[in-house]
């Protein structure tokens, strides 16, 4: 498949400014496209990933793809899919935010590729030499504030007397249109893509390169990521999902994924991964004649935790999920067994009851309340039933020391199949 019927297959384009003419300029040769991020957080979400992978898919297919940092656009906050106006950001917060996800978006992309490789830009380059009466006279004019009023990001916001629009963020479009005429100028630039909420936007940039320069350009829109029942994908019950390992853990992202409904998780393998349509086929086939298997939710997960926060992190990630199923917790780190603890009932316990000869697995079972009484955490034990840090024990008479605390601290007992506590010494 050539890089337009790909995402189509995949569910990836949503509309063009002249499909017919941006195919056959693709047909020719390779083409530069950029996307714009605005740095309103200091991390990048699940939902910036739709277009960041598409750079990726671009660039793949031999294209070269500039991933646009906004530096500039960020002072000022895009209206497109806001009821409200945005909180301006101090020019410190600003520039933290853009450092990190510059960082970010340098993990996705190949700044090494001969002949392709991807460049990073900040619009603050460009517009921050310029003044506000230049911009009016060289960008301003070539804009009618009926246009302007009837793009749909500013019509939504004008009809709401409560809350209206700024001139500020009002202003914003003739901003991102002047990146794709500076990027066109100065880097040959033919193609902006970003969600179909940026429609108003990339049209806007495509007429000024029109009408200033003469020369054709295209945008393409991609379809916001959105649940089976209509609402946005990428935020999980405590709010936002971020590309950002402090913010949003390997093993939080990995469970957000393994979780996702039987509904999306199809279209998310093909929306969030580069697996090839044999793979993702077979994996459907696996969700029709063994759902409880979940293979295709385990798949997602994996492949995307993988992109976002590298290999290791994924295995690992897998391997503490696979904790909670009697998994081996060889190789699992603090940090993600920290995760786990919010999983499954915390019990503390002071540290002198398991120093010397250690406490007897039958109170410890009664003490982390998987066990009724000893007389029951006998049975349990003797019908190889209980678990200390997943490896079944057969002896009733085992002893619990400080040697089997798990990164000095932890105790994961489990009692039958899923049945689990933690005991954690204190003191």
């Amino acid at each position: 498949m050539n890089i337009l019927d790909e995402l189509r297959w995949r569910g990836l384009y949503a509309d063009c400014t002249d499909l017919e003419a941006l195919s056959a300029r693709l047909s020719t040769g390779p083409l530069t496209l950029y996307c714009g991020f605005d740095p309103t957080a200091d991390s990048l979400h699940v939902g910036n990933l739709v277009p960041l992978l598409c750079l990726r898919r671009f660039q793949q297919a031999g294209h070269v793809p500039l991933a646009l940092a906004g530096g500039a656009t960020g002072m000022i906050g895009d209206p497109s899919g806001r009821s409200s106006e945005r909180n301006l950001l101090t020019p410190d917060v600003l520039k933290h935010n853009i450092a990190s996800i510059k960082e970010q978006l340098a993990r996705f992309l190949d700044f090494d590729a001969p002949g392709n490789a991807a460049r990073l830009v900040d619009n603050f380059d460009w517009f921050g030499p310029i003044s506000y009466l230049e911009f009016l006279r060289d960008v301003g004019k070539y804009f009618t504030v009926n246009a302007m009023v009837a793009k749909e990001s500013v019509r939504a916001r004008m009809e709401d007397r409560d809350n209206g629009i700024s001139y500020t963020e009002f202003s914003y479009m003739l901003l991102q249109a002047y990146d794709f005429y500076h990027l066109r100028s100065h880097s040959n630039c033919e193609l902006q893509i970003g969600a179909t909420d940026q429609w108003g936007n990339i049209t806007a940039g495509t007429e000024l390169c029109r009408k200033k320069l003469g020369v054709p350009v295209w945008g393409l829109t991609l379809p916001l990521l959105t649940k089976a029942d209509g609402t946005k994908y990428g935020k999980s019950a405590s709010g936002a999902v971020w590309l950002d390992s402090k913010r949003t853990s390997p093993y939080r992202f990995y469970q957000f994924f393994v979780q996702s409904d039987d509904r999306d998780v199809v279209k998310l393998l093909k929306v969030l991964t580069f697996l090839p349509a044999d793979q993702i086929a077979t994996l459907e086939q696996d969700l029709v004649a063994n759902p409880g298997a979940r293979a295709p939710h385990k798949a997602l997960a994996r492949e995307v935790t993988t992109l976002v926060h590298g290999e290791a992190a994924a295995q690992e990630a897998v391997r503490a999920s696979e904790i909670l199923f009697g998994g081996d917790l060889a190789g699992v780190g603090e940090s993600t067994f920290n995760e786990l603890l919010g999983e499954v009932p915390t019990k503390p316990l002071e540290s002198s009851r398991l120093a010397g000869v250690g406490m007897p697995l039958t109170e410890l079972l009664v003490h982390a309340g998987l066990s009724a009484s000893k007389g029951q955490a006998r049975t349990d034990i003797q019908g190889g039933g209980a678990s200390l840090n997943n490896v079944r024990v057969g002896e009733v008479q085992r002893a619990v020391t400080t040697a089997d605390l798990l990164f000095g601290k932890h105790l994961l007992l489990r009692k039958g199949r899923r049945n689990y506590a933690v005991v954690t010494a204190q003191g």
